[in-house]
């Protein structure tokens, strides 16, 4: 007689996790994180919560739950951080976040005492930091990531200024942004409980739009207006720190001020430089060799690592050292620019124009279309998709190049997609 194990809740999590194109790879380590955050019904529960916002009606209907008792799981898990709440005309719209920028990070951008931070941070630190699979599958995989580098703005040259659009410049998505709130670093914090943490500025991450109106409005974050939102910016350009945030022109969600030791981005892009895990600014450092001096402030500033000393080979002066700039690793955000005094590294657009997501909806569509997991954001399993939102999703679709649109025809296998795009074509 053969026996079948019921599936735990924390199983079919992991598998509604991945269904999304930023998922994370099944791990014991995983399990235990998943542990500390959700209660293992609670788990079951959101397991089968749809990929796109969904309202509490819908949840009641998939749970078999009354609605009043749904409401009030909701928004429990809202007030948690696991769910993030956004309002729409009046009504509550919910929406499962990924786990990286996500729940993960929401976990650790307060201190807080209903879970075990101390424990957390460690699990995050060997999930993220020992094993490789969730950073390779987060920053590594295809060709579209969730963060991009914003540049520097001080050290931007009159010339280069021009050519520098307001969706590329950090200070422009805080003044533009409906709502903004700025929480802890969570990647920093996850440090300090490993006594590995830096002296960067730990309250300096911020968040904006949807994301920043849920935080606050549960205590994660705290709602901060335009002056201060430039003001911590302005702290981060004096502590050297990077601005990565979320790869979208419009909507932009969050952007946080990135050290090179503390910060998985930073890391990421040093162990998987090859892969391009971030995308970059539209400039590359330029060195003048007859004014560098070697003094290596550009090495020491880099948070990547791009930047190094070589010899001068210069056999009056052996010991004479000069900067070199490695391009394939380097994000463009032109700190060596700041830390250069001889003024030998300036910024220089690069040949060929960097490409950003129109929004957060487009490059999730791009993400999933490479990382073959178009089928669930087209036909979510858990619910009919309105007419509405297939046709929002067609049209990312139908605006994508032909190589990419056979991608997704291939995934979904549907002939109604492949005529549309062939009509379009026509």
């Amino acid at each position: 007689m053969s026996h079948h194990r019921v599936k735990s809740g924390y199983a079919e999590l992991v598998g509604r996790l991945n269904r999304f194109p930023q998922g994370a790879p099944p791990s014991e380590l995983l399990n235990k994180i998943l542990r500390i955050l959700f209660q293992e019904h609670e788990a079951h529960l959101v397991a089968a919560l749809p990929i796109k916002p969904f309202t509490a009606r819908t949840a009641s209907t998939i749970w078999a739950m009354d609605l009043p008792s749904t409401r009030a799981l909701l928004e429990g898990l809202a007030a948690r951080a696991l769910l993030v709440d956004i309002d729409r005309d009046g009504e509550s719209v919910y929406a499962l976040p990924p786990p990286m920028a996500g729940f993960f990070e929401f976990s650790l951008m307060r201190v807080r005492h209903d879970i075990d931070q101390q424990a957390l941070s460690e699990l995050f630190y060997q999930y993220l930091n020992v094993e490789e699979d969730f950073i390779r599958d987060l920053f590594a995989r295809g060709d579209t990531h969730l963060g991009r580098t914003f540049v520097h703005e001080p050290v931007l040259s009159n010339d280069n200024a021009v050519h520098v659009l307001d969706y590329e410049r950090a200070s422009e998505v805080i003044r533009s942004a409906m709502h903004r709130a700025v929480g802890m670093c969570y990647c920093r914090h996850k440090m300090q409980h490993m006594g590995r943490a830096c002296g960067a500025p730990m309250n300096i991450c911020m968040t904006f739009n949807a994301c920043a109106a849920s935080l606050s409005k549960h205590g994660h974050a705290r709602t901060i207006d335009t002056a201060e939102g430039l003001d911590l910016l302005q702290q981060a350009y004096e502590h050297n720190l990077v601005q990565f945030g979320e790869n979208g022109r419009q909507g932009v969600n969050f952007i946080c001020n990135c050290c090179g030791c503390c910060c998985e981005a930073m890391i990421a892009q040093r162990r998987f430089a090859n892969l391009h895990p971030v995308h970059t600014t539209n400039f590359l450092p330029e060195i003048t060799d007859d004014d560098c001096n070697g003094c290596g402030k550009c090495v020491e500033a880099c948070p990547v690592e791009a930047m190094t000393l070589v010899s001068a080979n210069d056999s009056r002066h052996p010991k004479k050292r000069l900067a070199k700039l490695d391009a394939d690793v380097c994000l463009g955000c032109g700190l060596c620019v700041r830390a250069c005094k001889p003024r030998s590294v300036t910024l220089t657009p690069r040949a060929q124009r960097v490409i950003t997501p129109l929004n957060g909806a487009h490059r999730v569509v791009m993400m999933a279309i490479e990382r073959g997991t178009f089928q669930h954001l087209l036909f979510d399993n858990r619910v009919l998709w309105s007419h509405r939102a297939l046709a929002a999703v067609l049209g990312v679709v139908l605006r994508l190049p032909p190589v990419k649109q056979l991608m997704a025809t291939q995934q979904v296998k549907s002939r109604y997609m492949e005529a549309l795009i062939a009509r379009r074509h026509e």
